[in-house]
């Protein structure tokens, strides 16, 4: 085997079930992306592969990460990549020597012979050599070799190295696998740590999907107790010639992401012990995301395991404790570099002003002296007092801290470590400026369909001068104080007469209520103007009387009066700002109706009802009278005029005075033989009675007998005598007045 060296690395880190982020080292992409990986002597970047040697003798060429991989709390790893070996060799040596891909805690910085595939004199720990060039023959092959130990063989090249537990050799695998030509093949190495004996790795090997290793390997040599190592790839020619190249190569270590490899709390020493305890799993979500998916051990110096993590007991000086932090549910590679340093330091806490609000000017503010950052030390607790005095002597310590009423005053507090160290810290209460509010009066027009109420724009009311203040609307004081029942629409707020708060905020969080008085302004009507009565076809004038600012009359027009006729008007009367409806009405007056006529020989009795008394009566409509009676008529049509007090229009009836002869003679003769009222007969509802002395009724005619009688009862003549006659009927007009006529008569029967 002729020295090579080809080293290429990739590390990935990458998380289990989606529950881990991963980070990663690869050389990938094209061209190959090395950022943080060394090319050392002839290797290079050749678009999408690593060249390790060019195809000429006497080559060296390397690639290893920048920075070394601690494997110590690894439980598996695994590496791939793609490899070819190509060229036109040498005419002596044909193609050599083949490449190298190890872990080493010494890796190779300069040039090593083609031998040793790159890997230098007693370089130690685990190579993986793909070797082409047999030594004995000088001929090509295809040989694996592995080492887990030191590089101290013959000639420094591993395929003499028969170190027992920590070496395999294959077979010549030139005939089913062979090294050499044009096409890539594809490389797995897996390594865990081996359930029978934790110091060993297995080795697993595959080319191809063929397995070629699979044992456990015991360390020797250097790598015995090796934690710490860099990974690499490695390649040598020597007489012989080979172009060896190599890409997409990675290496997945597992590992339970740290957030921080170092922290360094702050610890003191208890001046009473000489010592403090701290609980080293508080750091526990300072090392990783959700502690509890993990499982932490704790060892001190010299790596003494601690078994009481969570009291642990350290003095002055620097202590350093190692943390592992293993997930118990998978084969993460465990982290085992996070440190905790103790450096205990003077312990001193923190002066502070706490500054509250004097709300609504109450004479002090409610104070959380538990907020107050007394301490930057986690779990440090504090005891609050008034007085020095009260703290030296522990007396009377303030009880209700986190609600704490004081007007502006200092007080103190006793502020102690979990490590027991104690200080005091003086706490300064001071309030910010009250917030400056009066109380204010809103007034608002009535609102017409419901005058009890008002509208009013709460935000108008000049509460305060001070600018940058929000505001609040409340119904009750209580609602204020309580932060309920926020009056939402405040820009245009319905109410009667009454009172709201407004809660007024400044920048700094603090309050003050303001007490707003709302006032609903009555409507103004006219006292002058009234509803009238006038006739039918007359007017009136309105008048809504002085002392109004403007008048808007449902006529249009803008003056104080107006002259109406009968119907409904409304005028707009404003007083100040508001503005009131008043409505008027001018009715017509009720006519007088005459409900009766009495005719009694001439004298007229004429009967009125409706209107407005007192009534006037007249016979031609120019000459009037108080009385209703009227004497001497004359027989025949007549009319009878009537008007009430409002002297509008005069109704007017018509009437008739019968003509009758006052004695009959009902003997044949043709001559006065009947009283005849036949001329009637178009009334309505006509009726003609005759009574005797007595009052008893002795005829009533009807249309049957033409309204007439001829001075009998019955078919029988009537004694001569003195009778009672009397006439009724309604006259044919609208109000169907009633006429009632009566009189006597002498009939003189010759027997």
């Amino acid at each position: 085997m002729k020295n090579n060296l080809l080293s290429c690395i990739i590390l990935i880190f990458i998380g289990l079930s989606g529950r881990f982020s991963a980070q990663t080292y690869q050389l990938t992409g094209n061209p190959v992306n090395t950022t943080g990986w060394d090319l050392v002597s002839s290797a290079l970047i050749n678009t999408d592969f690593i060249q390790l040697t060019p195809d000429t003798g006497g080559q060296y060429g390397a690639i290893k990460l920048q920075d070394p991989i601690n494997l110590k709390y690894c439980d598996k790893w695994k590496v791939e990549f793609d490899f070819r070996i190509d060229g036109n060799g040498t005419t002596t040596y044909g193609r050599g020597d083949g490449f190298t891909f190890w872990y080493l805690a010494n890796p190779p910085t300069g040039f090593v012979s083609g031998g040793g595939l790159g890997i230098p004199a007693n370089a130690s720990g685990l190579m993986v050599g793909f070797d082409i060039f047999n030594n004995s023959t000088e001929g090509q092959m295809s040989k694996i070799h592995v080492l887990y130990g030191t590089n101290n063989g013959t000639n420094n090249n591993i395929e003499y190295n028969n170190t027992p537990g920590s070496t395999f050799h294959s077979p010549d695998l030139n005939t089913t696998q062979p090294f050499v030509g044009a096409t890539y093949k594809h490389v797995e190495v897996n390594g865990e740590t081996d359930p029978a004996n934790p110091a060993n790795w297995l080795i697993k090997i595959k080319i191809d999907g063929v397995v070629i290793v699979d044992q456990s390997f015991a360390p020797s040599g250097g790598a015995i107790g090796m934690t710490t190592g860099y990974f690499g790839f490695s390649a040598a020619t020597g007489g012989a010639s080979a172009r060896h190249s190599i890409k997409n190569a990675k290496i997945y270590i597992d590992k339970v992401p740290i957030l921080t490899n170092t922290i360094n709390p702050f610890v003191c020493v208890n001046p009473s012990t000489g010592n403090g305890t701290v609980d080293l799993t508080s750091f526990q979500n300072q090392f990783v995301t959700n502690p509890a998916n993990y499982t932490f051990s704790y060892f001190g110096p010299g790596g003494t395991p601690i078994t009481n993590p969570s009291n642990y007991q350290y003095a002055t000086g620097t202590t350093t404790i190692t943390v592992v932090v293993k997930d118990p549910s998978s084969t993460l590679c465990d982290n085992g570099d996070g440190t905790i340093v103790l450096t205990p330091s003077p312990f001193a806490a923190n002066d502070v002003t706490l500054t509250g609000c004097n709300n609504n000017n109450a004479g002090g503010a409610v104070f959380d002296l538990t907020s107050a950052n007394l301490s930057s030390v986690p779990g440090s607790t504090a005891v609050f007092y008034n007085t020095m005095y009260d703290l030296n002597n522990h007396l009377n310590p303030i009880t209700n801290s986190s609600a704490y009423l004081s007007p502006a005053a200092t007080i103190y507090a006793q502020v102690t470590t979990p490590q027991g160290c104690t200080d005091v810290a003086q706490i300064t209460l001071a309030l910010f400026p009250v917030v400056e509010v009066q109380e204010a009066t809103l007034r608002a027009c009535a609102i017409e369909t419901n005058p009890s109420t008002g509208l009013f724009n709460l935000t108008t009311a000049p509460v305060t001068t001070q600018s940058g203040t929000i505001k609040k609307y409340y119904p009750s004081l209580a609602d204020a104080q309580n932060g309920t029942n926020e009056i939402s629409t405040f820009l245009s707020y319905i109410s009667p007469s009454g009172v709201i708060y407004i809660k007024v905020s400044d920048t700094n969080g603090c309050y003050a209520i303001a007490k707003v008085n709302l006032v609903v302004i009555p409507q103004v009507f006219s006292t002058t103007l009234e509803d009238k009565i006038i006739c039918m076809e007359d007017t009136v004038i309105l008048d809504a009387g002085p002392g109004f600012v403007t008048y808007e009359w449902s006529t249009g027009a803008t003056s104080q009066t107006i002259t109406a006729g009968v119907g409904t008007y409304w005028v707009k009367l404003k007083t100040g700002d508001c503005v009131a409806t008043q409505t008027v009405k001018v009715y017509p007056s009720d006519q007088p109706v005459i409900t009766s006529v009495d005719i009694s020989n001439t004298t007229v009795t004429v009967y009125v009802n409706g209107g407005t008394a007192p009534y006037k009566y007249s016979t031609d409509g120019i000459n009037w009278q108080d009385s209703n009676e009227f004497k001497n008529m004359p027989r025949g049509d007549s009319r009878i005029f009537v008007k009430d007090a409002y002297d509008c229009n005069p109704i007017d009836i018509g009437i008739v005075v019968p003509n009758l002869i006052n004695v009959i003679t009902p003997n044949g003769d043709g001559v006065n033989d009947v009283i005849d009222y036949s001329a009637l007969a178009g009334k309505q509802n006509l009726v003609f009675n005759v009574y005797d002395r007595y009052g008893t009724l002795i005829h009533k005619s009807d249309k049957f007998s033409q309204y007439k009688w001829d001075g009998t009862m019955s078919g029988r003549k009537v004694p001569t005598g003195n009778y009672w006659y009397s006439v009724s009927w309604n006259e044919n007009d609208k109000k169907n007045t009633s006429v009632k006529y009566s009189g006597w008569i002498l009939v003189k029967n010759r027997d």
